[in-house]
């Protein structure tokens, strides 16, 4: 739906725009309610939590108060600090079976020769699934089998070389078990083989759109899905990203494909989102989106992040190369937990362990003792 197709949806997006801040139905409560000022209007969500309640975080006009403008970044932030238990402590979305009341990893393996990240390093299977059993290992719930790069300028690889690089990595890691095993493609005989090959999750970075017989290879299969945005594809997502406001604009975007699995049958529990940091976005928008991560979580499926190893953080002073990015990598990982995330797709899985180790001891620590 066109957000100007229904009246009570248009005034919604216009508020959002001017600085409102959407908070998921029941997660105003407690002592943050004194602060979070309902503004009385609400925008429908397709299934899951029923509405949009837009609130600010000072009273509107006739309320006894003059509003202060805040971007919607920043009072999404803001909402996170203000009901951390909301978010974090109470009941999560299933995704794959896995218990998202803690942190989960999706490791990755490339089995390219053109990752930005590793250069090929693990292209031979052998390698691939030596790689793969190591990150099981170090800590990763979920293993993430690509074979077609998909970083900015990377050219599309044949499906039959895809098939090639990918099917035996994904059957040799479902055989040795400890972990789900993903496959990372946007095409749909890949997809097939690839479950057929043992595969528990689809991760597809163009939303199940880029080939239009995805959703019914994941909806008849029954495994889960992750839906990443993506603005423009993968040659050219870079040259020229544009948005009125990302978050809004993302929200929407995942909210329809949402909507187009679950009418295929896929149940939210199969369901994770991703915004897509780095895909058709510049540093501003990447930035605007881990801010804004609280608003994903009002879809009602489990949110996942990618930052691992990012162009952004090495214009944060995180590393000229992708290799020297791996403190960096788990500060912003941490920060997309904080504000909601409930899964990292991650290069260095051991080391975001031992640090998500620490993150969730103090957590329960400062939840326990307030």
């Amino acid at each position: 739906m066109d957000r100007t197709d229904d009246p009570a949806l248009a005034r919604g997006f216009r508020l959002l725009e001017q600085g409102w801040l959407p908070q998921p139905d029941g997660l105003v409560s407690g002592p943050a309610a004194a602060d979070l000022i309902e503004a009385g209007v609400a925008l429908p969500l397709p299934g899951g939590r029923s509405a949009f309640t837009l609130c600010r975080l000072h009273p509107p006009p006739g309320v006894g108060a003059t509003p202060v403008p805040m971007p919607i970044t920043q009072m999404c932030s803001r909402a996170r600090d203000l009901l951390p238990a909301a978010f974090r402590v109470s009941e999560r979305p299933a995704f794959a079976g896995l218990d998202l009341r803690q942190p989960r990893l999706m490791g990755i393996v490339n089995v390219t020769p053109d990752s930005f990240s590793d250069g090929g390093r693990h292209f031979a299977t052998e390698a691939a699934v030596a790689h793969g059993l190591s990150l099981r290992d170090g800590g990763a719930d979920i293993l993430d089998v690509g074979g077609e790069s998909t970083r900015p300028g990377a050219e599309p690889v044949p499906v039959e070389e895809e098939l090639r690089r990918v099917v035996p990595v994904v059957r040799a890691l479902a055989a040795a078990g400890g972990a789900r095993v993903s496959i990372d493609t946007r095409h749909a005989p890949v997809m097939r083989a690839a479950i057929a090959a043992g595969a528990d999750i689809v991760n597809d970075v163009s939303a199940l759109e880029h080939d239009p017989d995805s959703v019914a290879a994941v909806a008849e299969s029954g495994v889960a899905v992750v839906l990443m945005h993506m603005q423009g594809e993968p040659r050219t997502m870079q040259a020229s990203p544009r948005y009125i406001h990302a978050p809004t604009e993302v929200y929407d975007h995942l909210a329809r494909r949402i909507d187009a699995c679950t009418g295929a049958g896929i149940g939210r529990d199969r369901i994770a989102v991703d915004p897509g940091i780095g895909f058709g976005k510049t540093l501003d928008h990447n930035l605007a989106l881990l801010d804004a991560l609280p608003m994903l979580q009002g879809l009602g499926c489990a949110v996942l992040l990618g930052v691992s190893r990012k162009g952004f953080l090495g214009r944060l002073g995180g590393g000229a190369v992708a290799a020297e990015r791996t403190g960096a990598s788990i500060a912003a990982g941490l920060r997309g937990i904080t504000c909601g995330a409930d899964i990292l797709r991650v290069h260095d899985v051991p080391e975001t362990a031992r640090a998500l180790a620490v993150w969730s001891g103090l957590h329960l620590r400062f939840r326990v003792d307030d």
